[in-house]
């Protein structure tokens, strides 16, 4: 049985797109990456991933989304962390071949945390809690 040390707590912007195909799965796994996207991107908070949703998935699809995810540490450990900006714009960069594996050690379900739409003001300020 998996504890909260056994797991680390991960976050990911997405569209709506990739978000049915999450719920799909029954909130159990990312789908597949496509050709153009040979890297899987997920965050190490929320706000960072928040700031991906509201800044370029809802200019791109309308609408955004964030979740958060758990994945097991003796997994993720074999990743490094990478700063892509600020101090605390922090992401590991998972190959899409290994993207199976990562699905495969998720511990419990995706969740929604926030959603972000362009005709709604919460688009620049605050998350529509779900």
């Amino acid at each position: 049985m998996d504890t909260e040390e056994d797991a680390v707590t991960l976050w990911r912007p997405t569209g709506p797109e990739e978000l049915a195909l999450i719920a799909a799965s029954g909130w159990r796994e990312w789908p597949p990456r496509l050709p153009e996207q040979p890297i899987f991107y997920p965050v190490l908070n929320e706000d960072y991933a928040a700031k991906i949703a509201r800044e370029w998935n809802v200019m791109h699809s309308g609408s955004g989304y964030v979740t958060r995810f758990r994945v097991r540490r003796s997994f993720i450990d074999r990743y490094e962390i990478h700063q892509v900006g600020g101090r605390a714009i922090l992401e590991y960069w998972i190959p899409a071949e290994d993207l199976a594996k990562l699905n495969a050690n998720i511990v419990g379900p995706i969740e929604l945390v926030a959603e972000y739409y362009q005709d709604t003001p919460t688009a620049s300020d605050q998350p529509t809690e779900t």
